[in-house]
């Protein structure tokens, strides 16, 4: 294939312009904030969730303290009654005055027991309680932070899309310089290498990083101006130019 030198070395700046895109396309798949946003979502689910389990013990934690207090209350009722009927002395006998009084004092050391469960049911709530208070006040802040962040990425995005944008308008008018069999062979080798064409540069080709050994350097000084080489290695396309070293 033959192309004049100008158009072979309008194949470096499309190479440059294609390096300029895939970096900023790498740069647009891994910006921090997406992974900051992933990271941020994660919490957001478990704050969620970790709110919803303090609820539901709350909310259980509530009928077992009800249940606890209408006990409280039921005893405290037999109390008063069996305490009005000593007071009132409705008890004659000996023995049936001794059995109510035994009575009324189990009654009491069973309020006594039943108050101390009310006592820690009401502590466990207060616990319950402050640590859903600060799931709720983080999972708040959360919200300022994705906010933030999101804002970020956005603005990250803008930047990469404008920049994305002017290389492609300037690739299209490189490439529109370039014969249609040169660029179609170029985009051959860079859909297969990643890299189409690259410069020789003190016998060296710039595409694999692999000194040219002295055959083929020879081969290339005796190829014609517009004699499209490449290089026997990576095959991509060599460029010659000033700094070739030929």
């Amino acid at each position: 294939m033959k192309a004049s030198p100008q158009s072979q070395l309008r194949l470096l700046e499309l190479a440059d312009l294609d390096a300029e895109l895939a970096r900023l396309d790498h740069r647009g798949r891994s910006l921090p904030e997406a992974a900051e946003l992933a990271r941020l979502e994660t919490r957001a689910g478990e704050l969620k969730d970790a709110v919803v389990v303090t609820e539901t013990e709350l909310g259980d934690l509530a009928r077992e303290q009800g249940r606890a207090e209408r006990d409280v209350d039921q005893v405290r009722t037999r109390i008063d009654r069996d305490r009005a009927r000593l007071d009132a002395g409705q008890v004659g006998a000996a023995r049936e005055l001794a059995s109510l009084q035994s009575e009324i004092e189990s009654l009491r050391r069973r309020q006594g027991d039943l108050e101390e469960v009310v006592l820690e049911l009401m502590e466990r709530r207060e616990e319950l309680v402050s640590r859903r208070d600060e799931l709720i006040a983080e999972r708040d802040s959360l919200g300022s932070q994705t906010a933030a962040v999101t804002a970020r990425r956005d603005a990250a995005v803008r930047e990469i899309e404008e920049q994305a944008g002017k290389a492609s308008d300037q690739r299209a008018s490189v490439a529109a310089e370039v014969p249609p069999d040169l660029l179609g062979l170029y985009e051959r080798i860079r859909d297969s290498r990643g890299v189409g064409a690259a410069a020789l540069r003190a016998g060296r080709c710039e595409g694999c990083h692999l000194t040219l050994n002295t055959v083929d350097l020879n081969q290339i000084r005796a190829s014609a101006p517009d004699e499209v080489v490449r290089c026997e290695e990576c095959r991509r396309i060599l460029v010659r130019t000033p700094e070739s070293g030929l």
